[in-house]
């Protein structure tokens, strides 16, 4: 089909590249463009068979996955790249470093370099694929095929199904007057790395209000991910512990596969960790967070929910709405998986939708206004 997003499969493992390339095959909308052993013969390969997105190992003989992006981005190749990784002694550190030599996002392999049960992560990388992919495409003025023709397996994590409404439905009815805002809750998934490193290279060095974030990530990976966005942000990025305080200047990044709540005192606030059960499918899940936030500071609270699959935050988007507190949803055309924010605004649980570009600015603004 003249509008199936074409993927080059880079791997040193050829039992990997099959697996990859039949989960590929397998799946509507997606065709593998060619298989490549290492990086220097995926950079020989793209100008022949000019793939729509790249799946990328990191540890590769003669040109590895990091050597490989820095000659991407020395000629300027703007293919998407998915990198599906171990995770080795120094894993996180290496694949921040992908992210920010310009790798999409990431995925682990499910158990180590070579990973026979790959199928375990099929649903997350297939998504991805059809999200970047499928995004490059249109970027390049390609046609692409519509998610309604993907498998439900598939279709489901980037949300392709329309919630279904009664007619007239109205948003919630706010029970509290607004009030100043306290603090920023924002909840992300697939696309998150990069919108992530784009909001808060724009915020305001005197934001007076603290942020938190659940951005979907597995353990192992946010303490690197905050320092990398430490490095980018006038504020201080850190990966939350328990009993971090809550204060003007900082933000703190879940933990992988710990829930994070905000408890509020009589003078401060602290952050609460935890190992309890998954909620909308999620460890940590953007409603845990957000339904703290909306009973700890009520109207005072600013939620902000952005591109990912699936649906975790949406729900919870409304208790920040209804407790009296503003709602933010990144865009349509500005998300990678228009997922997660469409479904809270399709239940009125957005107050207004802005695109990623503005979405530092809009914040500060909030922040910085008398309500």
């Amino acid at each position: 089909m003249a509008d199936e997003i074409s993927v080059l499969v880079v791997d040193d493992s050829a039992l990997m590249r099959n697996l990859v390339s039949r989960m590929v095959e397998d799946t509507p909308g997606l065709v593998v463009a060619d298989k490549a052993m290492n990086g220097r013969f995926a950079l020989q390969k793209i100008p022949q068979v000019n793939p729509d997105i790249i799946v990328l190992d990191l540890e590769m003989p003669e040109m590895n996955g990091i050597e490989f992006l820095k000659e991407r981005k020395k000629l300027g190749l703007k293919i998407p790249v998915i990198v599906l990784s171990s995770l080795a002694a120094r894993g996180a550190e290496i694949t921040m470093e992908a992210l920010s030599l310009g790798a999409s996002d990431f995925i682990q392999k499910p158990s180590g370099s070579v990973s026979h049960d790959i199928t375990a992560v099929k649903d997350s990388l297939m998504g991805m694929l059809l999200s970047y992919g499928g995004k490059y495409r249109r970027m390049q003025g390609k046609a692409v095929a519509p998610l309604t023709e993907l498998k439900p397996s598939t279709a489901s994590p980037v949300s392709a199904a329309p919630i279904k409404k009664p007619a007239g439905t109205a948003p919630p009815q706010q029970l509290r007057k607004p009030r100043k805002t306290e603090i920023v809750a924002i909840g992300i998934s697939t696309g998150g790395p990069d919108a992530l490193r784009h909001v808060f290279a724009k915020l305001d060095a005197d934001l007076k209000v603290p942020i938190v974030v659940v951005q979907h990530m597995p353990a192992g990976f946010t303490k690197e991910f905050a320092n990398s966005l430490s490095r980018v942000c006038p504020l201080e990025v850190k990966e939350a512990e328990d009993g971090d305080a809550v204060k003007p200047g900082r933000i703190l990044i879940a933990r992988g596969n710990q829930h994070m709540e905000v408890e509020k005192k009589s003078f401060n606030a602290v952050v609460r960790l935890s190992d309890t059960p998954q909620v909308s499918g999620h460890r940590p899940s953007v409603d845990v967070l957000f339904a703290s936030v909306a009973i700890a500071y009520t109207s005072g609270a600013l939620g902000v929910i952005m591109t990912g699959m699936g649906r975790d935050g949406a729900n919870q988007l409304g208790t920040i709405y209804r407790e009296g507190g503003i709602t933010l949803g990144q865009d349509e055309a500005s998300s990678v998986v228009y997922g997660m924010p469409r479904i809270a605004h399709e239940m009125g649980h957005v107050m207004e939708q802005v695109s990623l570009d503005n979405m530092a600015r809009r914040i500060c603004d909030i922040a910085a206004a008398s309500r």
